[in-house]
């Protein structure tokens, strides 16, 4: 029978680790206080990958500004990692500027859920872990083999993460940066009246209520 893997659940503490990585040896605990989005590929020197490691390294600064740490790992080697760098330089004079883990023996890809058995036995999926500076999982992405990830949902989904944190409030769907945010349901009749008849509140209904006019159309006789 195949090896069963569980991924660490969101908000319980991400598995630390120390590793060889194209920029020296690296622990998870090195990086407490960040954010860390760590991401697994199925291999070195195959096209969707390289695709999405140059559109990593072209969107670094942004991670950066968001006080972001990237991560790539998968189970090649660190000298077939330090060739795979330096042949995308070569070819698209895109330079991968942060560090990508050597896990020849999958032990990390384990402890995170990485390899799938039904996909490959060799190969670690296409997943993603927001790690949040205290050590705690926050989200996960999962993707097949044949498909490449979207960086700028990966973005998006980070801002919304660190959004949530500083407002206490919760991000609607497609939210961007600057978009309205919606406050957490009331939980019994006495907070929902209060909700509604609260003028910094922008109410589609008790249930939701927005912190700006929202961007949606409300039904008959409904005003913010």
């Amino acid at each position: 029978m195949p090896e069963t893997q569980c991924m660490p659940a969101l908000g319980s503490p991400a598995p630390n680790f120390t590793a060889t990585t194209t920029q020296g040896p690296l622990s998870l605990s090195d990086l407490s206080g960040k954010w860390v989005v760590l991401f697994s590929h199925p291999g070195d020197f195959t096209p969707i990958c390289t695709t999405e490691f140059m559109a990593f390294a072209q969107a670094y600064p942004q991670f950066e500004a968001l006080g972001a740490q990237l991560l790539g790992l998968s189970i090649d080697s660190n000298p077939s990692h330090i060739a795979w760098v330096l042949n995308i330089y070569r070819n698209t004079s895109v330079m991968v500027p942060f560090p990508i883990i050597a896990d020849q023996n999958a032990e990390i890809a384990r402890s995170y859920g990485m390899l799938s058995a039904s996909a490959s036995s060799t190969q670690t999926v296409r997943t993603v872990f927001m790690i949040d500076p205290q050590g705690i999982v926050r989200a996960s992405l999962n993707y097949p083999l044949t498909t490449g990830r979207c960086i700028e949902e990966i973005l998006r989904l980070l801002q919304a993460l660190q959004a949530a944190d500083e407002t206490h409030l919760m991000t609607p769907a497609c939210w961007r940066e600057g978009d309205p945010m919606i406050y957490p349901p009331p939980a019994t009749v006495e907070e929902a009246r209060k909700a509604e008849a609260c003028p910094d509140r922008y109410c589609v209904d008790w249930y939701l209520c927005y912190n700006k006019p929202p961007l949606i159309s409300k039904g008959p006789g409904r005003t913010p």
